[in-house]
């Protein structure tokens, strides 16, 4: 089934694109998308003995959303996909979802985000899939066989759906700056009293980093404005997207010129090759037009036209040199004059 597993993908990213503008993870949300994409009948068309490789083929499709990176609301609709897929199946008995162990705690600090969020919907979701049994828990994620492909094709995520990078404002809080800045100086305190002198205390509170807080700080805030500055500048690539594409076709139509003047001069053959050098030959038009002319034929004259331009005869030697010579005369002797022959005359008897 994998010539329609790019159809496949397309047709799922459709669906969660169109989820994701909605800005909610409720399920009455997603299974009105469902009823008016018609998303059920994907499942129309397969043959008898193609409909569990193709339950399979939408299962794990479907699961890969589920998972991390992407963020909370496509998780949501992956799961809500799998869930409807999971319900549609065709099959006599449904093929199940599989899920490798080392995915289950992806699943269950899912389950936890959703229960501190309060998204009663989502939990519902996931146990009725537990209760149904839909899970079958594997050690990989996907089948092993021994047929293995040489080059094995890199799953493309889609950027859109991968959650942004907030950890480090999560991770720095005020509360977090302000202990740490009671620590730096309770440090600070605890190193001075050590030393006897002070010039030794200066030195070794000069390896402690006063202004550690701050610069933690603005570290923090240069990377919360990057973000909204490529986040700017995402959506003005996207609104500019007809003038890039016209720009591409202008530098591709340069390049391609570039390449016929390029081949069209002829280069200069090594010495080995030069009898087979080729010779080309442009004439251009007084209109301007260009146009490459054929291998004209030379034909030249024949040696009997040569011979009768450049020998000089005259007299009788002309008239002989016109007359065609016989095979008998070239035998004989030119002091030998030929007899006439002379024939007998029949006569009659009376």
């Amino acid at each position: 089934m994998d010539y329609c597993r790019k159809q496949v993908k397309s047709d799922c990213e459709e669906l969660l694109t169109r989820f994701q503008r909605t800005e909610s993870v409720r399920f009455e949300i997603f299974s009105k998308i469902w009823r008016e994409m018609k998303f059920a009948q994907i499942f129309y068309g397969t043959v008898n003995h193609e409909k569990r490789m193709f339950s399979r083929l939408l299962l794990d499709t479907a699961f890969t959303y589920f998972l991390p990176p992407f963020s909370f609301q496509i998780r949501a609709g992956g799961l809500y996909l799998l869930y409807s897929l999971y319900q549609c199946q065709n099959t006599s008995h449904p093929e199940k979802i599989r899920l490798a162990l080392k995915d289950w705690e992806d699943v269950k600090k899912f389950e936890k985000d959703a229960m501190d969020a309060q998204h009663f919907d989502t939990i519902y979701i996931l146990h009725q899939l537990m209760y149904l049994k839909a899970f079958h828990f594997t050690a990989m994620p996907t089948l092993l066989v021994y047929r293995k492909k040489r080059k094995v094709e890199q799953k493309v995520l889609c950027e859109k759906f991968m959650e942004r990078a907030c950890r480090p404002q999560e991770l720095i809080s005020v509360e977090l700056l302000e202990e740490l800045s009671n620590i730096n100086e309770l440090y600070a305190k605890l190193k001075t009293s050590a030393c006897s002198t002070s010039e030794q205390a200066n030195l070794s509170v000069n390896l402690i980093r006063k202004d550690l807080v701050p610069k933690l700080r603005n570290t923090v805030v240069d990377f919360y404005k990057w973000q909204q500055r490529k986040d700017d500048s995402d959506d003005e690539d996207s609104s500019e997207g007809t003038s890039s594409q016209q720009d591409c076709s202008r530098r591709a139509e340069r390049l391609a010129l570039i390449k016929s003047k390029a081949y069209g001069e002829a280069a200069e053959a090594p010495r080995s090759r030069r009898h087979r050098q080729v010779e080309v030959d442009f004439i251009r038009h007084e209109a301007g037009s260009l146009n490459l002319s054929g291998p004209s034929r030379i034909s030249r004259p024949s040696l009997k036209a040569r011979t009768s331009g450049s020998a000089l005869i005259s007299g009788d030697a002309w008239r002989e040199a016109a007359n065609t010579t016989m095979i008998n005369s070239l035998t004989t002797l030119d002091s030998a004059p030929e007899k006439p022959k002379t024939y007998k005359k029949f006569k009659w008897s009376c």
